[in-house]
């Protein structure tokens, strides 16, 4: 039970940290609707993926410190937060639950990582 246990809590947020940044990523796809010339498309795009880059980077020190992918991600849901507009609940749950959810798996990892060894 130990090892199951310690490979949820390692496998699980990585996993979704990665579908969710996939997901965000799918949001920069836009700037191709605009007509803005090569240029302008690649400059948008890279503003576009500008998160994406951000929570990649921080997701990657999170992949081997727990604490920083549980600190991020927090971060990243109360940034989310920060720009919502009231009123929408399904905007809440996915930008702003998720990755809350990732971090407490994180931090879960990090805390009893020590706890459930073999």
């Amino acid at each position: 039970m130990n090892k199951l246990l310690r490979n949820i809590l390692f496998w699980t947020p990585r996993v979704l940290g990665i579908l969710f940044i996939l997901f965000i990523s799918l949001f920069a796809l836009d700037i191709f609707d605009m007509k803005l010339g090569f240029w302008g498309t690649i400059v948008g795009l890279f503003m576009h993926l500008l998160p994406s880059i951000t929570m990649t980077i921080a997701f990657v020190l999170g992949w081997r410190w727990e604490w920083v992918g549980a600190a991020f991600f927090t971060l990243a849901s109360v940034w989310f937060l920060h720009i919502s507009t009231p009123g929408d609940v399904m905007y809440y749950i996915v930008f702003v639950g998720i990755p809350l959810l990732i971090a407490a798996l994180f931090l879960l990892g990090w805390v009893y990582r020590e706890k459930i060894r073999d």
